[in-house]
């Protein structure tokens, strides 16, 4: 496969018109352009995937103000904020300041805030795609040399690094861990089908089940998008006939409104196992056990993919998986209630 040339300076003054000396003016807003002119070369820019060297350009007029970008789902999720704080002290070491927006998981929100920062001339941008977001329209900046990155979910119609946690596993560990426990009947309350995340923990959850000879019941799957939706989730998971013994939270909101609704029905012997630690997991009766990612190392390893990129590497995208692991404290090794008249007997935990 043939190597994408990057558009320069000077094809953008050919396709204009005009001479390199301004497009540079307009590139770094030093001097005088007439109005029609500068939209003529953006425009040109935008159509040839004319990307600034902006780090070149930084160390020679000596600035300390190149920035990266970061579009994330949702600012109150704190997984994601220690996600860019570990981002954040590697960019920082580098000279680069970290700049952060909110897409409230809609494509229409995410894509807008990517053309703010794109016509801001980020250094690098960093993004977690939303639901059903498209990136293809990145194509121009990726062929260009624009350092992408993509975290906790990889890009849809792109080809670019991608950092993500071993989602699939995780969640088949973390229900095989309950099941090992004497579970059969364990409830799935998870993210919006449509999210990577949400797809791979759901399918780890299935491989669980068939590993162990137990049926999928579509009955026991529910969406917990929110705190309260989760609650009423698990309300209605945990009552009725047939109802589960156990519960796996699928992401950190999941989880809290799994906790919230038990705490309202007085449920303490229902199991729970959820994705992603949480804040005093610790303290609670009985404490949580979860499968915990590694936010920290997911934001190291998207700062190295970027400037790995900065420096030069051209090589093809790449996909870093960082593992998960099982934290057992309580709440996953709760047994299932005896059935009357039963003789099944509930194994020792491991």
């Amino acid at each position: 496969m043939s190597k994408v040339r990057r558009a320069t300076m000077t094809d953008v003054a050919r396709e204009v018109g005009v001479t390199a000396k301004t497009v540079s003016r307009v590139v770094n807003d030093d001097g005088p352009v007439a109005r029609e002119t500068r939209e003529r070369i953006l425009e040109a820019m935008g159509r040839l995937g004319f990307q600034p060297n902006l780090m070149a350009r930084n160390m020679r007029v000596g600035a300390r103000d190149s920035t990266v970008g970061l579009v994330i789902p949702d600012m109150g999720n704190p997984f994601f904020g220690t996600v860019a704080g570990g981002l954040e002290n590697e960019v920082r070491a580098r000279g680069l300041t970290l700049i952060v927006g909110s897409s409230d998981e809609t494509a229409e929100r995410e894509r807008a805030l990517i053309s703010t920062l794109l016509a801001r001339r980020v250094t690098a941008l960093i993004v977690v795609p939303s639901a059903g977001g498209d990136h293809r329209h990145l194509r121009a900046e990726r062929a260009a040399g624009l350092p992408l990155v993509f975290l906790d979910r990889p890009a849809a119609g792109l080809a670019a690094d991608s950092v993500v946690s071993s989602n699939r596993e995780g969640a088949r560990t973390g229900v095989a861990h309950m099941i090992a426990h004497g579970h059969r009947r364990i409830a799935f309350v998870g993210d919006l089908p449509a999210l990577y995340t949400r797809k791979e923990r759901f399918q780890g959850y299935r491989d669980a089940l068939a590993e162990a000879g137990i049926g999928f019941d579509r009955a026991l799957v529910e969406i917990g998008h929110d705190h309260e939706a989760a609650a009423a989730a698990v309300t209605r998971l945990v009552g009725g006939e047939n109802p589960a013994t156990a519960v796996f939270a699928a992401n950190n909101f999941a989880a809290t409104g799994v906790i919230l609704g038990l705490a309202r029905l007085g449920r303490r012997d229902v199991a729970m196992v959820g994705f992603d630690d949480l804040p005093l997991a610790e303290v609670l009766k009985p404490a949580l056990t979860v499968v915990a990612q590694d936010p920290v190392a997911i934001g190291r390893a998207a700062a190295r993919l970027l400037t790995a990129r900065l420096d030069g590497e051209r090589s093809r995208a790449r996909t870093v998986v960082i593992p998960t692991r099982l934290i057992v404290r309580g709440s996953g090794e709760i047994p299932p209630p005896a059935v009357p008249g039963s003789r099944h007997t509930v194994p020792a935990p491991a």
